[in-house]
């Protein structure tokens, strides 16, 4: 009777142990999985945060390229047109002319229709402008390094600039910063620039760009490009694949309607609509000191 139950109690613990045991071993299996999960998430992530880095950087090689390829083609005298991303209206199959006329009139006249209703389409031009959104896509923003300073000569309050944009020579720029920059701290420094813009006269001096400015109503600072930027370097806007107008519309307004959108976050980044400005493998476009502020 006694070996019974010391039978029984031995086995009882055994049971437990067991129990115990099989529970620990699934809470470990349990970490694992859950590790494991976290392993693959970090390394699916980081892989899909590699791939965004390529394929801007594919980008801006391509766009480059784009500027390049009109660059020499406007040197040799080819005119540049704008191409529409709608199609047109599939053409009409000629008519086939035969001895007998054995189609009834009706369905001449819609023929007839049909081919002038497409003749009429193809005479009149589609702006392809239409065909895309106006926001900071079609902006062309670039990094440059301003190679030449002085005052302007007619105005107290004027910079002119000769800034290098990775262009066969640097372009005039006309800049209102003498009341709030030195122009020792001007002189080779480089900046981000608007370059699309259509150049004007500003007392006597054409101006061919913008330097970008963070702005608000006691200081303007300029932008600082990240370290290792390089004259002629392409600024994206993650979100907002580049589709820069060869030169911007004054009377269409497109960077007045970008404008209120163009500001510094709270970590003095650059940002349209919350989303960074950067040069694509080197970092974002920020302000010295200035947060929440328009960028203009």
């Amino acid at each position: 009777m006694i070996i019974s139950r010391i039978f029984t109690r031995n086995m009882s613990q055994c049971l437990t142990k067991l129990v115990n045991n099989a529970e620990a071993a699934e809470t470990r299996l349990n970490e694992l999985r859950n590790k494991l999960n976290e392993v693959k998430k970090n390394e699916l992530q980081e892989k899909v945060k590699q791939l965004s880095e390529e394929n801007l950087i594919l980008t801006e090689r391509i766009e480059k390229a784009k500027t390049e390829l009109i660059k020499l083609e406007t040197l040799n005298g080819k005119k540049q047109y704008s191409v529409p991303c709608k199609k047109l209206l599939t053409e009409v199959k000629p008519i086939a002319l035969t001895n007998i006329d054995t189609e009834p009139p009706i369905a001449k006249k819609e023929k007839k229709d049909s081919v002038l209703k497409v003749k009429e389409n193809k005479e009149k031009p589609k702006d392809s402008s239409n065909d895309t959104p106006v926001d900071v896509r079609k902006l062309d923003l670039r990094i440059g390094k301003i190679v030449e300073i002085a005052k302007h000569p007619d105005a107290d309050t004027l910079y002119v600039e000769k800034i290098d944009c990775g262009e066969d020579k640097p372009r005039t720029v006309v800049s209102g910063l003498v009341n709030h920059v030195p122009i020792d701290e001007m002189k080779d420094k480089i900046v981000m620039i608007l370059c699309n813009l259509k150049p004007v006269k500003m007392r006597g001096v054409t101006s061919e760009a913008m330097v970008m400015c963070a702005s608000s109503s006691e200081k303007v600072e300029v932008l600082l490009p990240p370290t290792g930027a390089t004259p002629g370097d392409l600024v994206m806007c993650k979100g907002y694949p580049r589709e820069p107008e060869p030169q911007l519309n004054p009377k269409k307004k497109i960077f007045e309607t970008c404008a209120p959108d163009l500001k510094t976050n709270d970590e003095k980044v650059a940002c349209y609509k919350g989303s960074p400005l950067i040069v694509p493998g080197k970092g974002p476009v920020v302000a010295p000191t200035l947060t929440g502020v328009q960028v203009k």
